[in-house]
């Protein structure tokens, strides 16, 4: 399946898969940005670096086979193979991101949280619809995965 048959499917989990990758370049940017404040949002900052390494593992499966990484942190990454945890996931990402509010520092980590908010719409809608997860073949879904055991 070619990307743009995978787009044309209307499977909203490729959707929200596609703007999780999305959320992996834009959080490690913004985190990288807003690291250097020297107050609070630092911390929001860190944690925007941290999620886009989780996301980068929860949305290219085929990184779990090829990267050395501890078993509990693979079982930790597997519990996220549902539309709807994935869903909760993103939205509690977000979440951190918009509390970065509270600070009264508005920073650019609330584009980070607007774009996470929509991957987690995504994922739910995919969950509400009834559709199974569906991987992107083009990240290591399940077709290249399965090759490189």
């Amino acid at each position: 399946m070619t990307l743009a048959e995978e787009f044309k499917s209307r499977n909203f989990s490729i959707y929200g898969q596609w703007t999780g990758v999305l959320c992996i370049f834009l959080c490690f940017a913004l985190g990288v940005a807003n690291i250097f404040n020297f107050n609070i949002i630092i911390l929001f900052s860190i944690i925007c670096l941290v999620c886009s390494f989780i996301i980068i593992f929860i949305e290219i499966p085929l990184l779990l086979r090829i990267c050395p990484t501890s078993s509990t942190f693979d079982t930790f990454i597997r519990r996220f193979e549902t539309n709807y945890m994935r869903a909760a996931i993103y939205f509690v990402m977000s979440l951190i991101q918009w509390l970065s509010l509270v600070t009264r520092h508005t920073t650019s980590l609330i584009a980070a949280a607007v774009v996470l908010l929509i991957a987690a719409a995504f994922y739910l809608a995919a969950g509400i619809k009834g559709q199974a997860f569906q991987g992107s073949k083009t990240l290591g879904g399940q077709g290249v995965a399965q090759m490189i055991i």
